[in-house]
């Protein structure tokens, strides 16, 4: 596995407590986000590195950075049509680009001056930008807000692809790690090592409603 991974009991100590942040694994020029599919859309991805067969273009697919909210919305893998997690590292650029065009999906007055605005901005935007709870590995909320991304048109093409570095099919890891969720025992659990995605325009920073950093947010 290409994925570099950590003990969640060493890298929870560096994640902040609270607020929204974009936990992920990136190096300089790519970051990994996580979906997970029915087999025939997952091992098709895995096999061939782009999206296709049984894969939908006309409608939106969410990507999460965050592996822990993938598992908490995947049930680690094992819900039906989730069976098949996928590791997929796409161009830093191409994340910074969906960053730059996400649009909230519902309505923010701080960001946006009016409602009328926002859906005018929404009903054009190829990406849809969400904040949920974020969640510990047995599926327990946190005061953390962990971001999804929706993507569809001509982002979702491009993502589909053009932007993908590779990918990778991590079920057999998640399947390894879930024993450690069954038994409640933590001690051994492996995740993908994530620290907190710098985005670097504030205007994207306020666009997104990311969190400041403060030392006292984290644990």
């Amino acid at each position: 596995m290409q994925l570099l991974t950590e003990p969640y009991l060493q890298q929870v100590k560096r994640w902040p407590l609270s607020g929204r942040h974009i936990l992920a694994q990136f190096d300089d020029t790519s970051v990994v986000v996580y979906q997970a599919f029915r087999p025939a859309i997952g091992h098709f991805a895995a096999e061939y590195g782009y999206f296709g067969g049984e894969f939908s273009l006309q409608r939106m697919s969410w990507i999460k950075p965050n592996f822990l909210w993938m598992m908490y919305r995947s049930g680690w893998g094992t819900k039906i049509g989730q069976e098949v997690i996928l590791a997929v590292r796409i161009q830093r650029s191409a994340f910074d680009t969906i960053l730059a065009a996400a649009v909230h999906s519902h309505f923010v007055p701080d960001i946006y001056s009016t409602k009328a605005a926002w859906q005018q901005v929404v009903g054009d935007s190829s990406v849809r930008l969400q904040w949920d709870p974020d969640h510990n590995p047995s599926g327990a909320k946190v005061e953390r807000r962990a971001i999804q991304l929706g993507l569809r048109g001509e982002v979702l093409a491009q993502y589909a692809r053009h932007w993908i570095v590779n990918i990778e099919d991590i079920s057999e890891f998640v399947g390894q790690q879930y024993q450690y969720i069954r038994s409640n025992d933590w001690t051994e659990l492996l995740i993908p090592q994530e620290t907190v995605y710098p985005v670097q325009l504030s205007s994207v920073i306020q666009q997104l409603g990311l969190s400041a950093i403060k030392p006292e947010l984290f644990s």
